[in-house]
């Protein structure tokens, strides 16, 4: 495993996995099942509901909590409740998170933020991140709130490797998860030529070439998988490694191209929207 160190210190493994759009059941199998193959990141959220089961297949792993980097979310409508934090500790099983994101940027995201900082404090938060926040945002962020935000997580690939964005982070010491991290599974993507090529070079598939990629990047990545083999397949990226003429190869693929775009419409329900039972 390779790790990227955040400004606090603190390591956070540069692959695990995701379990948004999956069931309770399904995150609970697909925990253990990743934890079992020795992927050591679990990247959740309020908003799957399904950190319960997230929790179930920590346990059902038999991996101590000490060596999992934990990661979860907290949705908008809970953002300004004292309460918020310590209901998301419950669920998840545990007494301290990794690392704890504001998933959106509504309206009320500084007093998220503040209630964040509150935890770090106290020890039940490691680590501070922003999801899906615009650079205008996460600058404001920077310069304004006492703990500096440790990671941010967006969507990024070959097809948009976020150039900008990261140089932005070169400048604070902030790692970037990265999601949507196959393109959204686009196939264009996916099947690219030099993705093919360096696959048969290496002995790899052009998805293991992809997330090799995004860790020499410094990228974390967190594929979502139900399927075992694939879970073990997309972890075992770090037995080889992309020259530095290949690395440039590849970034002649970006294309500017991104597969999703929050309308200010959508971020405003998002404010309002709800969360069902986390079972």
């Amino acid at each position: 495993m390779e790790y990227f160190t955040l400004s606090n210190g603190n390591k956070m493994p540069m692959a695990g996995i995701g379990v948004f759009m999956m069931s309770p059941a399904e995150a609970e199998a697909a925990v253990e099942s990743a934890l079992k193959s020795g992927v050591r990141l679990i990247d959740t959220a309020n908003g799957y509901m399904n950190e319960s089961g997230t929790s179930r297949g920590i346990k059902k792993s038999g991996v101590s909590r000490e060596e999992i980097f934990l990661v979860t979310k907290l949705w908008p409508t809970v953002y300004e409740k004292e309460t918020a934090i310590d209901a998301t500790l419950e669920r998840l099983g545990t007494d301290y998170i990794d690392l704890l994101f504001l998933h959106q940027p509504t309206d009320n995201w500084r007093e998220g933020y503040r209630n964040i900082e509150k935890a770090y404090k106290e020890g039940k938060v490691k680590a501070i991140g922003l999801s899906n926040f615009p650079e205008d945002l996460l600058k404001e962020a920077i310069e304004t709130m006492e703990i500096k935000p440790h990671v941010v997580q967006v969507e990024a690939h070959p097809y948009f490797p976020q150039t900008d964005l990261k140089a932005i982070l070169a400048e604070t010491g902030m790692g970037l998860m990265a999601w949507y991290p196959l393109g959204h599974g686009d196939k264009n993507l996916i099947n690219e030529p030099v993705f093919a090529k360096l696959a048969a070079k290496y002995g790899k598939s052009n998805v293991q070439i992809i997330l090799r990629w995004h860790v020499q990047s410094g990228n974390v990545v967190f594929p979502g998988s139900r399927n075992p083999e694939h879970i073990r397949d997309n972890f075992d990226i770090f037995d080889f490694a992309l020259t530095d003429e290949e690395m440039a190869e590849i970034a002649k693929v970006d294309k500017g191209v991104r597969y999703y775009n929050g309308t200010p419409e959508m971020l405003a329900r998002y404010a309002t929207m709800e969360l069902g039972p986390d079972l």
